[in-house]
């Protein structure tokens, strides 16, 4: 699917790219410093503004490599943005190392932009819900790994 998308790139900011062909992600950059202290969330500015077209969404994910090596991620993961806004995308991080702070530089990559496309939903009141085979089985309800009996 090929979509189109309109974009602005505001104080120096990047344009949105893929780190390799075939990826789902693109790459956001920040366009300012911005210490986070341990434990301390911060709003990191990335230039960028987009209109997409109605029935299409982006959403704001973690980078693996910035959760796995400092600790961070971002905070509300993953940020929605709705068609219809059309101001900067700006990404809450978290640095959840107790210890050490972390400094996004200008330039930076500090998550990933994907783009879903999404029905209309129409929903109908009904007293009861058709049956199904996981029914009511809420958290934990399949347990955490496969025993030799559900083999």
């Amino acid at each position: 699917m090929i979509m189109n998308v309109d974009l602005v790139l505001n104080g120096g900011a990047q344009p949105l790219k893929k780190a390799r062909d075939g990826d789902a992600g693109y790459d956001l950059a920040s366009t300012t410093a911005v210490k986070l202290e341990p434990l301390s969330r911060g709003v990191v500015q990335t230039g960028i503004r987009l209109a997409m077209p109605e029935g299409v969404c982006a959403l704001v994910l973690p980078r693996s490599g910035l959760a796995l090596k400092h600790g961070v991620t971002v905070m509300n993961s993953p940020g929605l943005i709705d068609s219809g806004y059309r101001g900067e995308i700006k990404v809450v991080l978290f640095n959840s190392d107790k210890d050490n702070a972390f400094v996004v530089e200008a330039g930076d990559r500090i998550a990933q932009l994907v783009f879903v496309s999404y029905p209309e939903v129409y929903f109908k009141v009904v007293d009861t819900l058709e049956a199904s085979e996981r029914g009511e089985g809420g958290f934990g309800h399949s347990g955490v790994r496969e025993t030799s009996s559900s083999k």
